[in-house]
């Protein structure tokens, strides 16, 4: 990671990420901030290789998610070329994300919240291809992200495709379904009242921008995840409304 960053920025950081977490929460904090938008951007570039070529959908969602950011131009420029080195051959994929797994220690919600930009960044052009889908869960299983996790990750990430724009490339053809606010929640339809709201607010607290900025994602992307606990909090509406209560 600080080879990386260090290669953008042209500086050399790689001693400064290798060192050991301070005990200091603010340095640790700052450590895994520097890591997450590392991560973020390089792995979004090798995913977008996935299938072959680096789609226009692809390309716009990466700078969707710059755009969310606020990013100044050095910064923007930095998450470009984090892009672009992620999309060269010999790409060192699995020691990003050992690194990146290593920086965030049992933050497990930080990690999640990293799965979920990914895939959604598979999803810019509309469609999940086998071989993303394939390093998607590559990806996963190196974070220790178990398969029927990442599953319903995925779902989510699908479902969330039909409540407006959320930075991506690839617009809805149509409104939310109730399906879709189930698949949102991940819960089935034949869930109970109370199981529904249990997992509303269980996913409410997972995304709230405050908690995970607390726990190291970068304060740029809190707009980020305020927009997904906006359509978090649209899934629920919309269940409520069919429910009744």
């Amino acid at each position: 990671l600080g080879a990386l960053l260090g290669a953008v920025l042209g500086h050399n950081l790689d001693k400064g990420l290798d060192m050991e977490a301070s005990s200091a929460s603010p340095q640790e904090q700052e450590r895994i901030q520097t890591a997450f938008f590392t991560a973020t951007f390089s792995v979004m570039g090798h995913l977008a290789k996935a299938d072959g070529r680096v789609s226009p959908e692809e390309i716009a969602q990466a700078r969707a998610v710059m755009a969310h950011m606020n990013l100044d131009a050095d910064m923007r420029r930095a998450a470009i070329d984090l892009f672009n080195q992620g999309k060269l051959q010999g790409f060192p994929l699995d020691g990003v994300l050992q690194q990146f797994r290593q920086e965030c220690r049992r933050r497990t919600t930080l990690i999640q919240m990293f799965m979920e930009i990914q895939i959604q960044a598979a999803y810019a052009d509309g469609r999940l291809d086998p071989a993303e889908d394939r390093l998607l869960l590559h990806i996963s299983g190196k974070l220790g992200i178990p398969e029927f996790l990442y599953r319903q990750l995925e779902r989510m990430i699908r479902a969330q495709m039909n409540f407006g724009d959320s930075g991506r490339g690839h617009q809805p053809k149509s409104g939310p379904t109730l399906a879709d606010a189930y698949a949102v929640l991940n819960i089935s339809a034949d869930a109970s009242d109370a199981e529904v709201k249990k997992a509303y607010r269980r996913l409410t607290s997972q995304h709230h921008p405050d908690k995970l900025v607390a726990k190291g994602l970068p304060e740029e992307m809190m707009q980020i995840a305020a927009k997904k606990t906006h359509e978090i909090r649209q899934a629920y509406e919309i269940i409520k409304e069919a429910r009744g209560f």
